[in-house]
């Protein structure tokens, strides 16, 4: 058995556990996935009760391995993040490219914002685009600033939680195109290098918790990166969507497939 702990996004878009189902087919390795946000996830896998983690912040990803803790850092896929608001788009942002010129507009203009506020990578990405700004917002401070108090139960419920305030929020793609047709937000501001969100999977150090499975974790993370769960991630729902959920980042992959990341 393994144990994982994910980042929420993926496994609420189902591409977490069609990979798992997939590798137990294959395996009959059974796969026991948690998922939190990104900074939950690896302070959960500190206690060595998880085999290896799939998370989307680089900044924590690298603390996590400096400190003795994560080993086999992998990237494996990505998508990209866009901004959404509401249609009459008071900040004025609409058609804007460059995010963090989006995120002024909005600060200056105080118009509602929504934030995770718990770390995980979409907050932490967050975070990075208003540092470019010069802009510190926080609820405390900020009545346009709202922190959705459930911040971790994940991406789908911070946004269906933004809808309902007609509020901007930054969101994955992913999670964007799967509830398009339950929300009124529209997508305002996207395609900026910027908001590229890349996903890596990490074995959890074994000479920290000789308890782990670590030759079952790199086994996994070594097919995460092949051909045939990369394919799994290039078709994963593209047809139903008319647009790629997520694109196959692996080192495998790319050196068969040359090209800088895009959205």
């Amino acid at each position: 058995m393994l144990r994982l702990s994910s980042t929420i996004g993926p496994v609420d878009a189902g591409m977490i556990p069609l990979l798992t189902r997939t590798y137990e087919k294959r395996t009959g390795i059974k796969i026991e996935t948690e998922a939190s946000g990104t900074g939950a996830t690896l302070e959960k896998a500190k206690s060595g009760s998880f085999d290896l983690v799939i998370v989307h912040a680089r900044a924590l990803e690298d603390k996590f391995i400096a400190d003795g803790y994560g080993i086999n850092r992998r990237d494996f896929l990505y998508n990209d993040f866009v901004i959404l608001g509401s249609d009459d788009d008071p900040a004025g942002i609409r058609g804007i490219t460059d995010t963090a010129s989006a995120f002024a507009k909005i600060a200056n203009s105080k118009a509602l914002f929504v934030t995770r506020g718990d770390q995980s990578g979409t907050h932490v990405k967050e975070m990075e685009v208003w540092a470019e700004t010069g802009v510190h917002p926080n609820s405390a401070e900020n009545d346009w600033y709202i922190t959705f108090p459930k911040g971790n139960l994940g991406n789908t419920q911070t946004l269906l939680f933004a809808n309902e305030r007609g509020a901007y929020t930054l969101m994955d793609r992913a999670t964007y195109l799967i509830q398009k047709e339950n929300i009124t937000l529209v997508l305002l501001t996207e395609k900026n290098e910027m908001l590229l969100n890349f996903f890596a999977a990490i074995q959890v150090n074994p000479q920290k918790f000789p308890n782990v499975n670590a030759d079952g974790a790199r086994a996994f993370v070594d097919w995460l990166c092949d051909e045939e769960a990369q394919m799994l991630i290039k078709n994963f729902e593209a047809e139903k969507f008319n647009e790629p959920l997520f694109f196959p980042n692996s080192a495998e992959w790319n050196a068969k497939t040359p090209k800088a990341p895009s959205v």
